[in-house]
């Protein structure tokens, strides 16, 4: 009696490869808009800015739609994201508490999503807590009545990074991206800037989106070493 045959269908890889192909220049044209928007913010181009900032999250999601054909979570974060984006070109206070809500709503879809694919690792729960109240500590007395929304934004960011870490790694680095990102903004709000400031938030915050995004969408793909396991 011979072994058992195994055949393999030979339409998924084609496919898979087809659905690739057509993603690719979406893919392209993010990371075009990337780098006029990390130019534009070095040499203080702000109508260039207003053009291209609210590109890159509808640039990715219109990729993750061509390969994947569905977007989930991933489309509300998003969404947000673009919606904060907007708010934060925005000069003043109001604007700037109006970007942070938008963006809290893409931390919380994010973590939602990280979380029904799987429960992240307690170490990296209590070392982004302990890295979030590090920071909170250092921030608190320079932020003045940004402090409570930042603890609370900066709570969700923190959880959003640790969760991603049982995702996959493309995922967690972005993550973690992300939260650098961010905590660049936050030294801004509390009057600390690094030379290039703006440039290191947006190179941080672009790279996030598109790791984020193309490591969620690659999670499933056979072969994937970085991949997740299902759902405990």
């Amino acid at each position: 009696m011979s072994g058992p045959t195994h055949t393999t269908d030979p339409t998924r890889r084609p496919d898979r490869s087809a659905r690739t192909r057509r993603g690719t220049p979406w893919l392209g044209a993010f990371l075009v808009v990337a780098v006029v928007e990390l130019i534009a913010v070095a040499v203080d181009a702000t109508p260039v800015q207003w053009l291209a900032k609210p590109l890159l999250a509808p640039l990715l999601l219109a990729w993750l739609w061509r390969v994947r054909g569905q977007t989930g979570l991933v489309a509300v974060a998003l969404v947000f994201a673009t919606a904060g984006d907007i708010a934060l070109l925005v000069p003043g206070e109001v604007a700037f508490l109006v970007g942070m809500g938008c963006f809290l709503g893409t931390q919380l879809a994010l973590i939602t999503a990280f979380v029904r694919l799987r429960r992240p690792p307690v170490p990296a729960l209590v070392g982004y807590l302990l890295l979030w109240a590090g920071a909170m500590a250092l921030l608190w007395p320079r932020l003045g009545d940004l402090r409570w929304p930042v603890l609370g934004y900066g709570l969700a960011l923190t959880l959003m990074a640790a969760t991603a870490t049982a995702v996959n790694r493309r995922v967690a680095v972005g993550a973690a991206l992300f939260l650098v990102s961010d905590l660049l903004i936050g030294l801004g709000a509390a009057g600390t800037t690094l030379p290039a400031h703006g440039v290191l938030v947006m190179t941080t915050y672009s790279a996030a989106l598109l790791l984020i995004t193309t490591g969620l969408a690659a999670r499933d793909e056979p072969g994937q070493t970085g991949g997740i396991s299902p759902p405990r």
